[in-house]
């Protein structure tokens, strides 16, 4: 366990109380910040947790449980470039809040054990390899678009910005001979397996990185003229780049550097175009600029301090990934390794199997342009490969473009993308494994392997059936929409494959062998990462059938048994000897820190008692997030920000229960009153006026909803939400 010294805690409280945000006072620089940015702590994901009640066991001394992973330096919007500080390599992030050394700052990030580019740091005279610096918290500053640090050992104040394709470094030494800057290019978090550079003119150097097959291009300005370039070619550490400062002025080193995945020439329009002559405090205000009028697009009212920093970090943290690919001039690399020129922007695959529950649907309702040109980069790989591309497990990009086109979103060829989801829905050896098995018996078969282990490799059946039974659904509305009786007929009939993998015996849904015999010995508390369930165990999975919740409860007997399940599935302890790396953060079996039952806290709606969905909604959003002393700690791994936006959508009162449907379940927002203004300008306002947290009513522009669901024409429209509570 990682013990914390009284110093860290002190100044961890002291940084979340103030939000670890910049002033103008801080920064010294006359920087501006809105009224929305400055609720926004990008610390919070970045501590350990530690508290093994919240965890549910004890782990291993070298085992840092998943939680957060996220980064805290500087980004606009779904950008190319993530500029932010490195502690430690294949460490998720790159940054672990426990570290006492930076090793970099890197521009590409995601919260993943990949990315990471491009490492700079400002060395002083006299340093040795290896490079790296000390760090306290208490001389660490960030916000949106923003992050700041001093560097104890070179004596170096930074400070960093960024646009969408470059990263602004100024760098102030107390000592102006010999002043250096490492471009530690070996290195990476993913393996580096080539890179260069070289200098161009007086102070400026160009070259690339290459990981995975990769190339990362950079053009880098300095504001001082360069002497000279020390290569060091080392196998072991990667080898690395030293450009030496002239010593002739004693300013800010300011160090202007722009990505591009086509090349150097691209890298070097990005930055005349992003960057040119603008004064570091001019792109900072642009940047930070951009982040409020979006966080401002939800006001609330009623909250405490801590809800609404939560709220508005949790907000930020959904806008990072997807990131930007092309260029300014349009140009991208597509997956075959061609340099195309698209009518849209083009940018990476969403993390699929984690954000089409939430995010997505955030950020179609944001950005509904950007959404358009997300799905058109995935259409674009789609053509090369012959299948839509899908990320991890599932084929969710069917629930991604038909809940975005069900809600307006056009701007994608969607014949297209129907004509390639097809192909996964149909076709062996594509997105979806096991498919002609999957369509020949119902489900997926699991393999039979005697004494399987939390790390078994296998088919993870009951996890494919279950999301295939509802990405079908997905499909069969897109079919619907697109007048295609014969394919929506079949793929309406396949939703209902879920049924083939519940067990009545046990109430569980239960691997199967192909004979059809159900897997023996069971045991639904055991969690595997691929073994019948993905990461996950029985109990976990049991609840997942968000487009056929009535039909579910109908499988386990009726209102009485499904409640009983449900009671016992949020109450039964966690077996502390059953530990995995990423499962973790419960509430009896349910693991909020992974996303596999992230919809289950819902499911008592469907049973009349919204109350309890409530009262375990309230308890994620009050121990799940911002965990531990300097509460900067999450449950688990926010994965491109799937755990942030379920903190966002459950504290509005608004949730995309099946995500494929233009339709939100409505709760209890923790504030009294949500103000959120759509880019068309129309306004949804949500009230509680009697302030209590049991739902007893719902009226939409002062007339009674039937049921708990609102239609996404709400959003369209605009209109009022207003909720009759008691305490």
């Amino acid at each position: 366990m990682i013990k914390l010294n009284k110093n860290f805690v002190l100044a961890a409280l002291s940084m979340s109380i103030f939000g670890a945000n910049v002033s103008a006072q801080e920064s010294g620089g006359g920087l501006s910040k809105g009224k929305y940015t400055a609720l926004v702590n990008p610390f919070i994901g970045t501590a350990p947790l530690l508290d093994t009640k919240i965890i549910g066991y004890t782990p291993p001394p070298d085992m840092r449980v998943w939680a957060g992973l996220v980064f805290p330096g500087s980004s606009v919007p779904n950008a190319m470039v993530q500029l932010s500080p490195m502690t430690k390599y294949r460490s998720g992030a790159g940054y672990e809040y426990e570290d006492k050394e930076i090793l970099g700052f890197t521009h590409t990030n995601k919260g993943h054990w990949n990315l990471c580019h491009i490492p700079l740091l400002p060395v002083s005279d006299g340093a040795s390899f290896p490079y790296k610096s000390s760090f306290s918290h208490d001389q660490e500053k960030a916000s949106p678009a923003y992050y700041e640090v001093y560097l104890k050992d070179y004596n170096v104040q930074v400070k960093l910005t960024s646009t969408l394709h470059c990263g602004i470094h100024e760098y102030t030494f107390k000592n102006n001979k010999g002043r250096k800057v490492l471009f530690d290019l070996g290195k990476a978090n993913n393996h580096v397996d080539d890179w260069q550079i070289k200098q161009e003119g007086d102070n400026a150097v160009s070259g690339f990185q290459r990981t995975g097959g990769e190339k990362i291009y950079f053009y880098a300005s300095l504001s001082s003229p360069i002497d000279k370039l020390d290569t060091k070619e080392m196998t072991k550490s990667g080898g690395y780049t030293l450009v030496n400062i002239k010593d002739e002025d004693t300013k800010p080193v300011t160090v202007k550097i722009a990505l591009s995945f086509v090349s150097v020439e691209n890298a070097k329009e990005n930055l005349k175009a992003e960057a040119g002559d603008k004064t570091f405090s001019k792109i900072f205000e642009e940047g930070s600029t951009t982040w409020e009028n979006l966080l401002s697009k939800i006001q609330v009212k009623g909250g405490t301090k801590q809800q609404n920093v939560m709220f508005y970090s949790m907000l930020y943290r959904s806008f990072l990934w997807p990131a930007l690919r092309s260029d300014v001039n349009g140009e991208f690399t597509d997956e075959a390794g061609k340099v195309r020129k698209e009518n849209y922007r083009y940018y990476t695959l969403p993390s699929l199997w984690d954000d089409y529950r939430n995010k997505l649907v955030l950020l179609s309702i944001f950005s509904p342009e950007e959404t358009g040109d997300m799905i058109s980069s995935i259409i674009n790989e789609g053509e090369i490969k012959g299948f839509i591309p899908t990320f991890f497990h599932g084929d969710h990009a069917a629930s991604f473009i038909a809940g975005s086109y069900s809600r307006g979103i056009r701007n994608f060829d969607v014949k297209k993308a129907y004509e390639l989801l097809l192909n996964n829905a149909y076709k062996e050896g594509g997105t979806r494994p096991h498919i002609a098995e999957y369509i020949a018996k119902g489900y997926v078969p699991e393999q039979d392997i005697k004494n399987p282990v939390i790390e078994t490799k296998a088919n993870a059946g009951v996890t494919k059936t279950l999301e295939y039974a509802y990405d079908d659904h997905a499909l069969s509305l897109l079919a619907k929409e697109l007048n295609d009786t014969e394919h929506y007929n079949d793929l309406a009939k396949r939703s209902k494959n879920y049924t083939n993998v519940f067990d009545k015996e046990s109430t569980f849904m239960r691997g199967r062998l192909a004979d059809g015999k159900w897997i023996t010995p069971f045991n639904p508390e055991f969690p595997y990462y691929e073994y019948m369930y993905r990461e996950a165990n029985a109990w976990q999975l049991s609840f997942f059938v968000p487009h056929d919740m009535n039909g579910l409860v109908q499988l386990y007997g009726g209102e009485k048994p499904f409640e009983a399940k449900l009671d016992e599935f949020f109450t039964k302890p966690w077996n502390p000897n059953y530990i995995a790396w990423n499962i973790s953060g419960f509430i009896g079996q349910y693991c909020h820190g992974n996303q596999p039952d992230h919809e289950a806290p819902f499911s008592y709606y469907f049973i009349n008692k919204p109350e309890k969905s409530q009262q375990r909604i309230d308890e994620i959003l009050d121990t799940m997030y911002g965990i531990g002393p300097e509460k900067l700690a999450m449950s688990g791994m926010d994965d491109a920000g799937e755990m942030s936006s379920w903190y966002v959508l459950g504290a509005l009162g608004l949730y995309p229960l099946s995500p494929a449907d233009p339709e939100y379940i409505v709760t209890v927002p923790v504030f009294s009153e949500v103000n959120w203004t759509m880019p068309s300008g129309k306004k949804i306002i949500i009230t509680n006026p009697a302030g209590g947290r049991n739902l007893k009513e719902i009226k939409v522009n002062g007339n009674l909803n039937k049921g708990y669901f609102i239609s996404h024409d709400l959003f369209k429209n605009g209109g009022k939400i207003e909720l009759k509570t008691k305490k």
